[in-house]
């Protein structure tokens, strides 16, 4: 009987272990995705005349910054 509780109590931790990781994945996409379209958005405000190159310019690196620590998958779904 004790086994099989080790064994239970052990694939319940692998599993929480599992969704724990996924919703990390989620939550790093998520991130890239609010920061591409900040980048988005400052190129837009950028090229109408109501942005700056500077303001495009800290968009772009944050998302350099957010590709550097995460990888080019953390940007994709």
């Amino acid at each position: 009987m004790a086994g099989f509780l080790d064994r239970a109590k052990d694939q319940a931790q692998r599993g929480l272990a599992q969704g724990k990781q996924k919703i990390d994945e989620v939550q790093t996409q998520r991130a890239g995705a609010d920061l591409l379209k900040k980048l988005g958005a400052a190129y837009f405000a950028e090229r109408r005349g109501s942005g700056n190159p500077q303001a495009t310019q800290r968009a772009l690196e944050a998302v350099e910054r957010h590709v550097a620590t995460h990888g080019d998958g953390s940007l994709h779904g």
